[in-house]
């Protein structure tokens, strides 16, 4: 998950240099679901739902990881540099901590939670000073990335708190296939279906993110949400963006300024405190308790 997810920034920035970004994304989406789907199916032995609460569950998701969340995503990246991107992505490990106080599998925060939430709300508010216009196209981005990063959240804790007699393969399959026909939904509307240019980098970025990013590391962290603690999976949300900054930087060179780069560096910081044991993110008797409707 460290390795796709973290080069799968550099390739969406290939994909919408080339592709229409919602189409692109449907695309993307519902090709993975479907073959995930029927691989699920016929080697891993799961069924379809035949429940219609489970259709909702699969849709919510969907609505939430895929629609909202990689939409914004994919949008937001044509106006930043995947490294930016990458970092803002961080973020993720907060949200989940904070939004992780509510419901019924819900905890109080801890002091050390606390203040690595202060200190992250500092790194990304100096990642967050515009270097131009503030409303510019760069900060409606920016804000979009920290909405895409809410909803994914949000679409991780739903997860996580449902009674769902589907494998995680599966699951993770049907929600993409959902996500993916609203994209496909979203790009008529706009007339994406229009401006479809067939080329190599393009199509090289789209299989890369159908089959690895989608296919392999969705299914992982779908697995890994079900049998892990969220400490373990809150990782990614900083070891992704150092590999993103990483590869920007040699494949796209791309740049990030110092004060970026400190924003980063006080992220990290407070993502760390985040993990640290008596941290909110580390309690494991979450994935004990019994699930609800």
């Amino acid at each position: 998950m460290y390795l796709v997810w973290g080069s799968s920034f550099i390739f969406t920035k290939i994909a919408v240099q080339n592709l229409p970004p919602a189409l692109f994304a449907g695309v993307r989406f519902v090709t993975a679901g479907v073959l995930l789907a029927a691989f699920a199916r016929t080697l891993g032995g799961s069924h379809l739902p035949t429940r219609l609460i489970e259709w909702r569950h699969v849709t919510v998701a969907g609505f939430f990881m895929v629609f909202i969340s990689n939409g914004l995503n994919t949008w937001a990246i044509q106006f930043l540099p995947s490294n930016e991107s990458a970092l803002l992505n961080g973020t993720s490990a907060f949200w989940i901590a904070g939004l992780g106080v509510f419901g019924r599998r819900g905890h109080p925060l801890t002091r050390w939670a606390i203040l690595g939430l202060v200190v992250g709300f500092i790194g990304a508010v100096l990642m967050l000073i515009p270097k131009g216009p503030v409303f510019s196209k760069g900060s409606l981005a920016q804000l979009g990335v920290l909405t895409a990063c809410a909803s994914w959240s949000l679409g991780t804790l739903y997860y996580r708190s449902i009674n769902s007699q589907l494998g995680s393969m599966m699951f993770m399959a049907l929600q993409m296939l959902m996500g993916g026909l609203m994209l496909l939904a979203l790009s008529v509307v706009r007339g994406d279906s229009m401006h479809w240019p067939p080329n190599g980098p393009g199509l090289i970025a789209l299989c890369y993110l159908t089959f690895l990013s989608s296919g392999l590391a969705y299914t992982a962290y779908g697995w890994l949400t079900m049998n892990t603690t969220p400490a373990l999976i809150s990782t990614y949300s900083y070891v992704n963006p150092a590999i993103a900054a990483v590869l920007g930087w040699l494949v796209l060179h791309e740049p990030l300024s110092g004060l970026q780069l400190t924003g980063m560096a006080i992220i990290i910081i407070g993502v760390c405190i985040l993990t640290l044991p008596g941290g909110s993110l580390t309690d494991p008797k979450t994935l004990a308790e019994p699930k609800t409707q």
